[in-house]
This record gives structure tokens, C-alpha cells and sequence, in this order.
């Protein structure tokens, strides 16, 4: 049975608080998503998250996952990442300034670093009206593994 990792902390238990003061309970189980969500390097599902869960925690299911997820979503701890595949990805919002990589084969997602785009958040605001808080970027294509299958089989694009 593998191990759950510890997040980073100062920033989880900063998390923790928030939630708290947001009158959110936190369970055990409720504890252990967002903590497995923390130190996930690949973006997990609700499927991936269950399973790793549920050795530790025989009484979770499905429906216990979904609901936490639903939680920290409407407290903007999480972000929900669509893959383009009908399959869901959940990412911290404490994972800094970053932007996704999405293979629109595969669905796997890959954090990547560039300069805050502020430019065009302050673009949006001029054009809109709006007060922009947040924005996120992607970009789609084929992962280095998908791409080499496409290769091979003669379908690259």
C-alpha cells in the first residue's frame, strides 16, 4: 500500500484555516482528498483519488469524493481542470502561478512555468469592465508518448 504523501505544510495547514473560518468541516476523509489533490504531481481524477484513497479509508466511496471535491471547489481551494477526454482533473490553486500542457489524446496534464500574463489580464479589464481576480492558460497537443503512437501508426498531425 503506497503512502500519502505530506504536503508542503506552512501552505497546507494555511488552507486548512481558511476552510475552517469558511465553517467547513474537516473530516478525516475530507483531510485526506485535499491533502492527496496537494502532493499529486498528475493532476488526479475523482477515479485516481478514490482508489488511492480507499485502502486507507474502507468506508469512502465514490460519492464521499465527488462531494469533498464539490466543497473545495466552492471555496476556490481547487481548480477543476477539463481534459477534453469527459474525465475531470483536479489541481491546487496554492500551486503558484502555472499553466497546463493538455493532451487532447490521453488527457494528461503537465504544469508548466511562463510569466504572469498581467498584460492581458489589464487588456481584459479595459475591454470588458470587468475586474479581472484570476485567469489560467492552456495549451493542447499531443504528449511526447501520444504524439510517437501517432507516428507510428501514420496519423500525425
Amino acid at each position: 500500500m503506497m503512502e500519502i504523501e505530506t504536503p508542503d505544510t506552512t501552505t497546507f495547514n494555511l488552507i486548512l484555516d481558511k476552510l475552517q473560518k469558511k465553517g467547513v468541516r474537516m473530516t478525516k476523509q475530507r483531510e485526506a482528498v485535499l491533502r492527496a489533490i496537494a502532493t499529486s504531481h498528475t493532476h488526479p481524477t475523482v477515479e485516481e483519488l478514490y482508489t488511492q484513497l480507499k485502502p486507507y479509508y474502507p468506508s469512502m466511496s465514490l460519492a464521499t469524493v465527488y462531494n469533498n471535491l464539490k466543497v473545495f471547489l466552492d471555496h476556490h481551494v481547487i481548480t477543476e481542470l477539463n481534459t477534453g477526454t469527459n474525465t475531470a482533473r483536479y489541481d491546487m490553486y496554492t500551486h503558484g502561478q502555472h499553466y497546463h500542457a493538455i493532451c487532447t489524446e490521453c488527457g494528461k496534464i503537465v504544469d508548466f512555468n511562463f510569466p504572469p500574463l498581467t498584460d492581458a489580464e489589464m487588456v481584459a479589464e479595459a475591454v470588458t469592465g470587468f475586474k479581472i481576480k484570476e485567469h489560467n492558460l492552456e495549451v493542447r497537443g499531443l504528449c511526447p508518448e501520444c504524439y510517437e503512437k501517432a507516428k507510428m501508426s501514420g496519423k500525425e498531425a
